[in-house]
């Protein structure tokens, strides 16, 4: 973290639940994935509700913290996040693969094997420590199933064109920007394989 090492046990931070964003920011990306940046934008206002409900909400990306940092500083993020750069958790919860599991298409991610297409996805894990410290890993969601974290589609789902992602991605590639790009671009983003291999958002698969 900004101060120093922090185990999973520190991330709940006097909470019982914990709640894990694995963050799409790979060493040396330029830019956070927006996908995920859409995620975290609908974070920041019900931080304290979480806290209030015995909730502690921290997100993970495998950047190195100083990258971390730069980027929440950039967006104007405030959620905490911290680096996995120096040990093996996005690999340990198959967020992260090695070139290995890639070439072979032993990659496990979204709960089957094969080659993801990229170094890192998203996703969201759930952990409860009880009286006695132990942890436990209860819940964990990834690909489409990280949607229900996007509040913003509660509105388009009652909205007469819906989601509107008519093309040219048909996913939420084709409206969403990182809130730091001025609103609305013309353009937009790039399919998956037009983007720079770092770019680890699932939207994009």
């Amino acid at each position: 973290s900004p101060s120093g090492k922090v185990t999973l046990s520190d991330l709940f931070n006097g909470h019982s639940q914990l709640f894990i964003k694995h963050f799409m920011l790979a060493p040396g990306q330029e830019k956070p994935c927006f996908g995920c940046g859409l995620v975290v934008d609908h974070v920041e206002g019900i931080l304290r509700h979480l806290a209030n409900n015995d909730v502690s909400y921290v997100a993970i990306a495998r950047a190195p913290i100083a990258e971390i940092e730069a980027a929440r500083k950039s967006m104007g993020w405030n959620f905490p996040w911290v680096s996995s750069f120096n040990n093996d958790f996005n690999y340990d919860f198959d967020v992260s693969f090695t070139a290995e599991e890639r070439e072979k298409g032993t990659a496990f991610y979204n709960y089957e094997y094969g080659d993801p297409g990229i170094d890192d996805l998203s996703g969201g894990s759930v952990f409860y420590k009880d009286e006695d410290g132990q942890i436990y890993h209860t819940y964990s969601a990834f690909g489409r199933g990280d949607e229900q974290f996007l509040g913003v589609y509660a509105y388009f789902d009652i909205m007469p064109k819906g989601r509107n992602e008519n093309g040219p991605h048909f996913n939420l590639g084709d409206w969403a920007r990182l809130k730091n790009t001025n609103g609305r671009t013309s353009n937009p983003p790039a399919p998956i394989h037009e983007q720079a291999a770092a770019c680890a958002c699932s939207t994009h698969s």
